[in-house]
């Protein structure tokens, strides 16, 4: 399946919905985070991580309670994604655009950290073209 495709996305969602921790950790913290993804071989591509209340979800479009946006180009996902440059690099490098509320995503690094098994699940079945 090709990377940020609805495929991608549900298989994503797929993961994080059957993921314990995910939903462990969404009884504890609060985030909706809306992705964009500019200039990809699709045009661009909005993706959603929201948690809280006990649930997570990860879908197209924007966060229902968006706290946070990042965006980033295609290059950029790609290079996170497969792991070429790590995620902090692109951040201290100003690859990625952050507006709203960034406190959301420091209380929220735990819940990132947990989201990492649902890329790695999903990284092998990836065509990232």
């Amino acid at each position: 399946m090709r990377y940020l495709s609805l495929e991608w996305i549900e298989a994503m969602q797929a993961n994080i919905a059957a993921s314990e921790s995910m939903s462990h950790l969404a009884q504890t913290h609060s985030i909706g985070v809306t992705q964009v993804v500019t200039d990809g071989p699709e045009g661009n591509v909005l993706y959603h991580l929201q948690v809280g209340n006990g649930i997570a979800t990860f879908g197209a479009g924007p966060a229902p309670l968006e706290n946070v946006r990042l965006e980033q180009s295609w290059d950029t996902a790609v290079a996170v994604a497969t792991e070429t440059v790590p995620a902090q690099e692109v951040f201290i490098k100003g690859l990625v655009r952050i507006s709203g509320d960034t406190q959301y995503i420091i209380d929220a690094v735990p819940v990132f950290a947990a989201l990492d098994s649902a890329f790695e699940a999903v990284r092998n079945l990836t065509i990232y073209e």
